[in-house]
């Protein structure tokens, strides 16, 4: 199976940027959906940004413009750059892969890392 693992993550101030990666590896299908979700305490899981399987880009009006997903295929890893970043992105963020229906979120995805911590104060 695909593994995942998260890094990037730390604090920052309110308007700050920061960049996660994940590195993927294992049984690595091109026709999975890639994406970032994040969790913070006692809320639910939300996605916020999926590369489906044939290339479109999908992000929550919540961070629409402000995050950007991508992938390096050569290097095997995933990256979500935050811009503008608010307090209310403080979350445990997440690299996930898994097949997808069109109208998917990453949070629907289960194969996931171990998690990367993201705190704006």
């Amino acid at each position: 199976h695909v593994q995942l693992v998260e890094s990037g993550g730390g604090s920052v101030q309110a308007g700050g940027s920061l960049r996660l990666s994940c590195e993927i590896s294992g049984y690595i299908m091109s026709s999975y959906c890639y994406g970032w979700f994040r969790q913070a305490p006692s809320k639910e899981r939300e996605g916020v940004a999926l590369i489906h399987n044939d290339g479109r880009i999908s992000y929550p009006d919540s961070v629409k413009g402000r995050f950007t997903i991508s992938r390096d295929s050569t290097k095997n890893t995933l990256y979500l750059q935050m811009n503008s970043l608010k307090p209310e992105d403080t979350a445990m963020y997440y690299c996930a892969a898994d097949w997808c229906w069109p109208d998917a979120s990453a949070a629907d995805l289960t194969n996931r890392g171990q998690g990367t911590q993201v705190t704006v104060s």
